[in-house]
């Protein structure tokens, strides 16, 4: 039992240490070619947006808002990757019936 709580004490430092790590990440997610590039953090907080001005066209808002969107999606896919990779093996090592 005793080695069963050290076993699960380090475990959870090991997942303190990967959500800091995540916390501190950046990706950038980028649309139509990197004209529009969305920058998060590996816990999917927007930190920047970056839109080059040969994109902006007045007449044509509609496009610009998807290439915001479909930047800001890929950098939230990318940071998703780069969670279960950090925090799936730490999930998985519990060792416990049913995970």
């Amino acid at each position: 039992m005793q080695q069963l709580m050290k076993q699960a004490q380090k475990m959870q430092q090991q997942m303190a240490q990967a959500q800091e790590e995540l916390a501190a990440t950046q990706i950038t997610g980028t649309a139509g070619g990197g004209l529009v590039t969305a920058t998060v953090t590996g816990t999917g907080e927007v930190v920047k947006v970056m839109i080059d001005p040969k994109v902006v066209d007045p007449d044509d808002v509609e496009t610009l808002e998807d290439l915001v969107v479909a930047a800001l999606h890929n950098a939230a896919e990318q940071a998703r990757e780069l969670t279960e990779q950090k925090m799936g093996p730490l999930a998985g090592g519990l060792g416990l019936p049913g995970m």
